[in-house]
């Protein structure tokens, strides 16, 4: 006696063996970029030398796909929609808090303006497999929180990235300030201190919020990407310097390896077991299996 569906779970089986052995369930993922565009210190310095690009670098090589909001994909029939770069922060100047019926028209301007870049942004978190998300403590960015809550509603993993947060340079300028014994300096960076507000996270401990919208195993305090610079070719960067100070326990890339390896399982604390994770729904879709097909004639 043949049972219904018996062929099927027996190809499924072999497919995932099959990703397993290959060592690229990666292959034809989607995985969308999160985190600071806004208030970071430099625009165009992130956009250019910033986390994303090499993340995108290490996944590309496995053949993700990769959505990056500096690198918005192109919008078929409207090339420039919810185009983004390190100039689009101009829009803000037009901001005002005025009463005027003018007033009122330029704050519905200012939104509708950048509808189309909030637009995108979340159609790429609605079509991505996964998020791969970075939130400094120092930072602020109320886009970052909105496609992570977006993604949780629709149980996809979210993999975030708090790292440590020290300010060496402001410790050394307070020390030496405290040498010099200029109080009036000393008095200035006081006040600093609590209007910017600098508050170090040596932890790097992430908002309490996250811990409670995500799973325990996906959190991050660092990249690693030394690990992988020889590989890459990636050259020091202020990452490298971070992390090699103190290094990430938690390294995302080391994550991401593994991952491709095989989907990791999750723990179930009412049956005290580790068990399949149903947040990792990767379909396997036929633009992968047609790739696989075609590297193998090759």
């Amino acid at each position: 006696m043949r049972f219904f569906g018996t062929t099927r779970e027996t190809a499924l089986l072999e497919r995932s063996k099959e990703l397993k052995e290959t060592c690229n369930i990666l292959s034809g993922a989607r995985v969308y970029l999160s985190g600071p565009m806004d208030f970071v210190a430099s625009r165009a310095r992130e956009k250019k030398f910033g986390w994303r690009n090499r993340i995108g670098e290490f996944l590309r090589r496995h053949d993700t796909v990769v959505y990056d909001p500096w690198s918005k994909p192109t919008v078929i029939g409207m090339p420039y929609y919810g185009k983004e770069d390190e100039f689009t922060l101009a829009k803000r100047e037009k901001w005002t808090f005025g009463s005027r019926e003018k007033d009122h028209r330029t704050r519905e301007e200012v939104g509708e303006e950048f509808w189309a870049t909030v637009h995108i942004d979340l159609r790429m978190t609605d079509m991505c497999d996964f998020v791969i998300a970075y939130c400094p403590t120092n930072v602020y960015s109320v886009g970052t929180v909105h496609e992570i809550v977006m993604a949780r509603l629709q149980q996809k993993p979210v993999l975030l990235v708090s790292p440590r947060i020290t300010f060496p340079a402001y410790d050394e300028l307070r020390d030496h300030l405290k040498n010099t014994g200029d109080s009036t300096a000393i008095n200035l960076l006081n006040r600093m201190e609590q209007e910017i507000p600098i508050r170090p996270n040596s932890k790097g401990a992430p908002s309490m919020w996250y811990a409670a919208l995500l799973r325990p195993d996906y959190f991050f305090d660092g990249f690693g990407f030394a690990e992988f610079a020889p590989t890459f070719g990636w050259k020091a960067s202020t990452f490298e310097d971070q992390e090699k100070k103190k290094r990430p326990k938690r390294p995302l890339l080391r994550y991401l390896k593994d991952l491709n390896r095989e989907i990791p399982k999750t723990y179930d604390h009412a049956q005290d077991k580790w068990v399949e994770n149903p947040d990792w729904l990767i379909l396997d879709s036929n633009v992968r299996s047609k790739k696989r097909r075609s590297r193998k004639k090759e």
